[in-house]
C-alpha cells in the first residue's frame, strides 16, 4: 500500500519513514501544503497522513481542496495534542480520522490499518480470503493447510494491496503504483516475478491472470 505522509517536522519525518516502511507501506514525502496537495490528487495514494500546520498551505486548506475535488483519499490529520478546535476544523473539511501530537506510531499505524480497511469496506480483524489468512503486524501470511510462510516486504504489500481489492482486476500498471514509492526502480514486469511467488507459497488458483487486463484475487470464501 503507498502512503503519502505530509509533514514538516524533519525529525519526526525521519523516525515515521523507517517505522511505516517498515510496516509494509511505500511511503512518499511532502514537507508543504502545495507539493502535498498536488501528489494527493495524483491518484496513485491508498492514505494520507497530513499534519495541519503546513506551511505554504495548510493542512485545513489541502483538504478542503481535495474534498472539493471528489478526491476521496483516506486521510489521518495530525493536530496539536490539546487544539480540539482543529480536530473539529480537520472532520468539518473532510478528515477520516485524527491523531493528537505526540503519540505513539503503534497507534498511528492502527488507526492507518484500521482507516484502509474501512476504505476498502473491509472492516475489522485480520485479512482471509479463499482460505488464507494475513497478519500484518507479523507480515506473514496462513495458508490453506494451516502453514504460516513470512513475507518478504514486497511480497507483503503486494498481497494485501490484493486483499484489500479481491474480485477487482488490477493491472500491472496500477499494482506497480501502489506497491512502490517515488524512489523505488518501477517495473510492471517484475509484478508477475511477485505474483508467481505468491502463487507457488499460496496456490495457483488464488490469482487469476486476465489477459490484457491484468490479475484478480480471487474471493472464494
Amino acid at each position: 500500500m503507498r502512503l503519502l505522509l505530509a509533514e514538516d517536522d524533519q525529525d519526526l519525518v525521519v523516525t515515521l519513514k523507517r517505522d511505516l516502511e517498515f510496516a509494509g507501506y511505500a511511503v512518499d514525502l511532502a514537507d508543504n501544503g502545495i507539493d502535498a496537495e498536488h501528489l494527493g490528487n495524483e491518484n496513485i495514494y491508498d492514505i494520507a497522513v497530513v499534519d495541519i500546520g503546513l506551511p505554504e498551505r495548510n493542512g485545513i486548506d489541502v483538504l478542503k481542496n481535495w474534498r472539493n475535488a471528489s478526491n476521496r483519499l483516506p486521510v489521518i490529520v495530525l493536530t496539536a495534542r490539546n487544539a480540539w478546535h482543529e480536530r473539529v476544523d480537520g472532520f468539518n473539511a473532510g478528515a477520516d480520522d485524527y491523531l493528537g501530537k505526540p503519540f505513539h506510531v503503534e497507534e498511528l499505524l492502527a488507526r492507518i490499518t484500521a482507516l484502509l480497511h474501512r476504505s476498502m469496506q473491509q472492516p475489522g480483524g485480520k485479512l482471509t480470503a479463499s482460505g488464507l489468512s494475513l497478519d500484518e503486524e507479523q507480515q506473514s501470511v496462513t495458508s490453506k493447510d494451516g502453514q504460516v510462510h513470512t513475507l518478504t516486504g514486497t511480497e507483503f504489500r503486494l498481497l494485501r494491496y490484493f486483499l484489500l481489492n479481491r474480485g477487482r482486476v488490477l493491472s500491472k500498471s496500477r499494482l506497480t503504483e501502489h506497491v512502490y514509492d517515488f524512489d523505488s526502480d518501477k517495473d510492471s514486469n517484475v509484478i508477475e516475478v511477485y505474483v508467481r511467488r505468491l502463487r507457488l507459497l499460496l496456490g495457483k488458483s488464488c490469482i487469476e491472470t486476465r489477459r490484457g487486463q491484468g490479475y484478480v484475487f480471487r474471493n472464494d470464501d
